[in-house]
């Protein structure tokens, strides 16, 4: 794609997406420090992932290059070899010059399709899916500042407003659970439900996502931040589980056979 073309790509973004990425800023643990051992790796997984998910979202524009070496702990040269990795596969491009940078590309690159590995196991990425989400629903109930539920309720407004638009919708649906997550305190449960959000978009982009799912879906939402705000964990694991369930029941039915 051309430099141009890229620009005017993102000016064009649906009004409703861009309202959406405005309100979201990617969570802190995205540009937390990697390890020195897998620092390519790791960076090349980090913000590809965050890509993915739309925690960076399609068109915004990647902290410069000093910061993002200071925050991730890692040399320029190495981050320039993941930015360039990022660059090949399509996800990130890079313009010169006083307002230059570099961009996250929209759109996105096409995802391949579901192997039959992927939806051989998809109870089992559900299955891990519960595990984290579970866990983060006690923790959040019990840890939750007002402060962070109240950013929560936001997201959750914002979703209301994306229920034609899946993309924008996803993107601030991923925000609302890794946020709950932050709001535990907990860095390893934040990246472990930065993991699970990765798998579960992989297999929820291949199935349709009408209104009335997206609607239902978000009333679960609610519902698992009012009971987080009481603080009534046995509320909130309820609340999770069912937003969890729904999900499963909507896969079973309309993915693909393996």
């Amino acid at each position: 794609m051309s430099t141009s073309a890229a620009r005017d790509d993102r000016a064009g973004l649906p009004e409703r997406r861009v309202a959406v990425a405005s309100a979201l800023t990617p969570p802190e643990a995205v540009f937390a420090p990697v390890r020195s051992y897998t620092a390519f790796e790791e960076t090349v997984d980090r913000l590809g992932t965050a890509i993915k998910l739309g925690l960076l979202a399609p068109g915004s524009q990647l902290p410069a290059e000093r910061e993002l070496c200071a925050r991730l702990g890692i040399a320029r040269s190495t981050l320039r070899q993941a930015l360039t990795a990022l660059a090949q596969s399509g996800h990130v491009f890079a313009t010169r010059g006083r307002a230059g940078g570099t961009f996250v590309s929209d759109p996105l690159p096409p995802a391949d399709p579901p192997s039959p590995r992927m939806l051989a196991q998809w109870r089992e990425t559900c299955d891990r899916r519960l595990a984290v989400e579970l866990g983060v629903a006690v923790l959040a109930a019990e840890r939750a500042e007002p402060a962070d539920l109240d950013a929560l309720d936001e997201v959750a407004e914002a979703l209301e407003g994306a229920l034609e638009d899946f993309a924008a919708y996803r993107q601030a649906d991923i925000r609302l659970h890794v946020g709950l997550a932050e709001a535990t305190g907990s860095t390893h449960l934040v990246r472990a439900m930065t993991d699970v959000q990765g798998a579960m978009t992989d297999l929820i982009a291949y199935i349709a996502h009408p209104p009335q799912v997206l609607s239902s879906s978000n009333a679960q939402h609610r519902r698992l931040l009012a009971a987080v705000r009481k603080r009534d964990t046995m509320r909130a694991v309820l609340a999770m589980s069912e937003h969890l369930q729904g999900t499963e029941h909507v896969l079973a039915g309309l993915l693909p056979d393996c």
